[in-house]
């Protein structure tokens, strides 16, 4: 099987352009027609993670959500737009990062993803996920991930946005199931991309997000669009184009260990420039957060804070808003005098408290083993 990704260089975003570059984009995959049919319910499902500004490169940007349901109406499907935010309602979030006013204009429908209903095929690990009613009725979903690296899973793209049909807390009770495992939630992540298949990903590239990821990482211009028959196939796309180790991405060393199809560059049949010639001028990844996979596991306790990064909160930006209490997975987190504590024996380090932090105020702090890991692996490719 070949896993068709094309790609299209994009100068900047307005509604003209994109809608312009999505169809040039499509085209050597047989355009919109070849992935939805008249009569279909069409659920686009963005990334809107935050309701946080457009700059800021948080959410996928809401020229490409427009541009993506005209096209769906165009073939004569009913196109709905949904994710289930990390902080805040689908409609308050859809409402700050522009999404809900292109939704409004199209005359599209807003998903709203308040009910899970069970999940239609048994995956290998996780036996009883639910996801949201609309994603589990869509006839066809359309994925549309904003490029942006994560501190969790090195990178965040089509198969890690596919964990927004998970709805509100039973997100962080996956995250609580995995710990600190991050082979195990990557493999979560990758059984749902693929039993859960979306149809057609694309990605925002236009505008990417580096280093502090995915919620407080600094915007970084790439000018690219990418799209794909599977969300894999384009992840590995996008890994070479940014010239970023593979294993450094956790579902993509969980999928190259597993052979699975899509994995390896070969196995992407690709359109458009070469990947070379659109990689940025500079892409700062994630921060490495570990090294003690394979270890045994009273070897990982003993040595948790020198094998990986945890995070830590900047006393100085923090406003105390208590976001990060609310949503860590395993309640490490508390208010001790007026000051948010982690409590390092029960962090699994999962970095939702960095993820959804308004402010940027949780960053990443490594152990003494992982800095001098990072520091010899830099002189030694230098």
């Amino acid at each position: 099987m070949k896993h068709l990704v094309s790609i299209a260089t994009v100068p900047g975003y307005s509604e003209e352009i994109i809608l312009n570059a999505v169809r040039e984009l499509l085209e050597p995959l047989g355009g919109m027609a070849a992935f939805v049919q008249a009569g279909q319910k069409v659920l686009i499902k963005p990334n809107m993670l935050y309701g946080k500004p457009v700059g800021q490169a948080v959410t996928t940007h809401p020229d490409l959500v427009g541009a993506v349901i005209r096209l769906v109406q165009e073939c004569g499907a009913t196109a709905l737009v949904g994710d289930s935010p990390g902080v805040g309602t689908t409609r308050a979030v859809a409402e700050k990062c522009g999404i809900l006013d292109v939704i409004r204009k199209c005359g599209a429908t807003l998903a709203p993803f308040e009910e899970s209903v069970p999940f239609p095929n048994e995956l290998g690990i996780f036996h009883k996920l639910e996801i949201a009613r609309e994603a589990a009725e869509a006839d066809v979903i359309i994925n549309l991930p904003k490029l942006k690296t994560h501190q969790m899973m090195g990178l965040t793209c089509g198969v890690k946005n596919m964990f927004g049909i998970i709805v509100g807390l039973r997100k962080v009770n996956l995250h609580f199931q995995a710990g600190d495992d991050k082979r195990l939630f990557a493999t979560m992540l990758l059984e749902l991309a693929k039993y859960r298949a979306p149809a057609l990903t694309i990605v925002d590239a236009v505008t990417a997000m580096e280093g502090n990821g995915p919620g407080s990482g600094t915007p970084v211009h790439v000018g690219v669009l990418a799209a794909g028959t599977t969300p894999l196939g384009v992840d590995t796309a996008m890994i070479a184009m940014l010239d970023i180790s593979p294993d450094s991405v956790w579902t993509q060393r969980v999928a190259r260990e597993q052979n699975l199809s899509g994995s390896a560059l070969g196995e992407v049949e690709l359109f458009g420039p070469d990947l070379k010639s659109l990689r940025p001028a500079r892409f700062q990844p994630a921060q490495e957060t570990g090294i003690g996979f394979g270890l045994p596991a009273f070897l990982r306790r003993m040595l948790k804070k020198s094998l990986t990064a945890l995070p830590q909160n900047d006393l100085s930006v923090c406003i105390t808003c208590g976001i990060c209490i609310r949503h860590c997975p395993t309640e490490a987190i508390s208010l001790v005098r007026g000051h948010i504590h982690i409590n390092y024996k029960r962090c699994i380090g999962c970095f939702c408290c960095q993820e959804l932090c308004p402010v940027g105020a949780v960053k990443a702090r490594q152990g003494l083993l992982l800095r001098l890991v990072r520091l010899f692996s830099k002189k030694h490719r230098g």
